[in-house]
C-alpha cells in the first residue's frame, strides 16, 4: 500500500486495513484474524457479516437510499421510531434520529433549552454533569463531558458547564459505607449543586447510566439514580441519560435505564442501535417535551442533513428486530456473567488488576500498581496503550483507556463483544487479554 491520504486518528500509527468481516472477527489485507472483544467502541453487536442487515441495506438502496426529512418521511424511519417506542420505558414517545452518538447528546442539550423556552423559562440554561464522563466530540456535548483529555486542548471554546461527582464506588465507596449509602450521598452533590447554582437556573442534569470509555465501565450503585431522578423532579430539572455506549441491548437490556428502575426525560442512543452497519444515532424524548414543542413554536431550532437517514433506518431496524427474533439479549445476559466468571477466574488476583466490573457484555477490568492502596500506574508508562498494541499482535481486538482513575492516572481496559459472542470467544479472549496483559507489563517495567 502506497502513502496514505487519509488523515488518521493517530498520524504516527500504521493501521492495518479492514478488509473482511467474518461474525465476531474482522480479517485485515494480509489476511489476519482479529477477534473484535470491543466491538470497536462498543458498535460492532451483531458482528460484521449478519445477513439480515446486509440484505436490509441493500432492499432500501433499491427503493430509494436518501430523502431529506425536510420534505419527507420514511418508512424505515417510522418503523424503527415504532419499535424503540414500543419496548421504551412508560413516557417516552418521540424519537429524533442523527447519525451518531455526540449528535444525539448535542440534540438533547439543545432540546432541553428549547423545552424551557417553550414553557416561558428562559431563566433555566445552566447544565450539571459529572467527572469522569464522555458524551461526545462537537463543542455541547465535550462541555458536559467529564473527560479532561479531550477537554483540555478545546477549553476556550467550551460553554461553563458543572461537574460533580460520579458515581464511582471502586474508588470513592467508603470502607464502613454500604453501597446504598454511598449513592445516597454522592447523588445529592447534584441537589448541592442545583441549589448552589439557583434551581430557576438548571436545566439539565446529564449522565451515562453506565459510565463507558472515560471511568472504564461503571454501574451506578443500586438506589443512586432512583435518588437522583426524585432530585430532578423536585427542582424541574430534566435528566438526560446517555446511553450511547451502554444502551441497545449492551447491558442485556435494550435501554440499560431499565435496571435501575428509572424512566429519563431524553435518552439518547447510538452505537448498539445500528451495530456500525451505518452511521446512526437518536434521542428517545419523553412526551412532555414533544408536548411542550408541538404546543407552542410547533419547530424544533435545530437539524442535520443525514437525520431520519432512510438507509441507516432501515439498518438499524434490522439490527433490533435481529437482536428480539434471535433472542440475543438473553445471550447478553448469559454470556455476560461468563466472561465476568472467566475474568475473575484469570485475573481476580492478578498483582495489578484492582476491580473486574460492568453489565451483560459491557466489561471493565481496571489496572492499579497496588491492590491494597489502589494506587494507578505512572502515566507516563502508557500501560493501556501497550496493551492494545500487544493485543493486536495477538489478534486480540480491546479498547483500553487511560486516565481511569481521575482524568491523569489510571489504566483500563473495555471490552464489549458482539452479542452473538459464543464460548469459544470468551475462552480466546481471556487468553489473549492475559497474554497481551503480561507482555505489557513486561515491557513497562523493563
Amino acid at each position: 500500500m502506497g502513502q496514505s491520504h487519509v488523515f488518521h486518528r493517530h498520524t504516527k500509527t500504521a493501521y492495518p486495513v479492514a478488509a473482511r468481516g467474518d461474525g465476531c472477527y474482522i480479517i485485515d489485507g494480509e489476511g489476519k484474524r482479529y477477534l473484535d472483544a470491543c466491538g470497536g467502541a462498543a458498535v460492532s453487536c451483531l458482528g460484521h457479516s449478519h445477513p439480515a442487515v446486509i440484505q436490509a441495506i441493500k432492499d432500501q438502496l433499491d427503493h430509494i437510499p436518501f430523502a431529506h426529512t425536510g420534505f419527507f418521511t420514511s418508512e424505515s424511519s417510522e418503523a424503527l421510531a415504532d419499535l424503540l417506542v414500543t419496548s421504551a420505558p412508560d413516557g417516552l414517545g418521540r424519537v429524533y434520529f442523527v447519525s451518531g452518538g455526540s449528535e444525539a447528546n448535542e440534540t438533547a442539550l439543545k432540546l432541553a433549552r428549547q423545552y424551557f423556552l417553550e414553557a416561558g423559562q428562559s431563566e433555566r440554561y445552566r447544565v450539571i454533569a459529572r467527572l469522569q464522563s464522555y458524551h461526545g466530540n462537537t463543542l455541547g456535548a465535550l462541555a458536559v463531558g467529564g473527560n479532561l483529555a479531550r477537554r483540555k486542548p478545546y477549553e476556550p471554546f467550551l460553554a461553563e458547564v458543572s461537574h460533580i461527582s460520579p458515581c464511582y464506588a471502586y474508588r470513592h465507596q467508603g470502607p464502613e459505607e454500604s453501597a446504598e449509602a454511598y449513592g445516597q450521598r454522592v447523588a445529592d452533590e447534584l441537589e448541592a449543586e442545583i441549589q448552589r447554582l439557583g434551581p430557576e437556573t438548571v436545566a439539565a442534569f446529564v449522565a451515562e447510566t453506565v459510565v463507558g470509555a472515560t471511568a472504564g465501565v461503571v454501574p451506578p450503585v443500586p438506589g443512586y439514580f432512583k435518588r437522583v431522578r426524585e432530585i430532578c423532579d423536585r427542582y424541574g430539572v430534566l435528566l438526560i441519560l446517555d446511553e450511547v455506549m451502554c444502551g441497545m441491548g449492551r447491558t442485556g437490556t435494550r435501554y440499560a435505564c431499565e435496571q435501575d428502575g428509572v424512566v429519563p426525560d431524553m435518552l439518547t442512543c447510538a452505537k448498539g442501535l445500528g451495530a456500525g452497519y451505518q452511521p446512526i444515532g437518536a434521542v428517545v424524548i419523553s412526551d412532555k417535551i414533544f408536548d411542550a414543542v408541538q404546543g407552542g413554536s410547533g419547530a424544533f431550532q435545530h437539524g442535520f442533513t443525514y437525520i431520519g437517514h432512510p438507509t441507516a433506518c432501515a439498518a438499524a431496524l434490522a439490527v433490533q428486530r435481529t437482536v428480539d427474533e434471535e433472542g440475543l439479549l438473553e445471550n447478553v445476559r448469559s454470556q455476560g456473567e461468563k466472561l465476568h466468571g472467566a475474568l475473575e477466574a484469570r485475573f481476580g488476583n492478578h498483582y495489578a488488576v484492582g476491580d473486574i466490573r460492568g453489565r451483560g457484555l459491557f466489561i471493565g477490568v481496571e489496572l492499579v500498581a497496588d491492590r491494597g492502596t489502589k494506587e494507578p500506574f505512572d502515566p507516563a508508562l502508557k500501560l493501556n496503550a501497550a496493551v492494545k498494541r500487544h493485543a493486536m499482535d495477538l489478534g486480540l481486538m480491546c479498547y483500553p483507556g487511560g486516565g481511569t482513575a481521575d482524568g491523569t492516572k489510571g489504566d483500563h481496559i473495555l471490552l464489549a463483544p458482539p452479542y452473538i459472542v459464543e464460548d469459544r470467544h470468551l475462552d480466546e479472549i481471556v487468553e489473549k487479554l492475559g497474554s497481551a496483559l503480561d507482555q505489557a507489563l513486561g515491557e513497562v517495567a523493563s
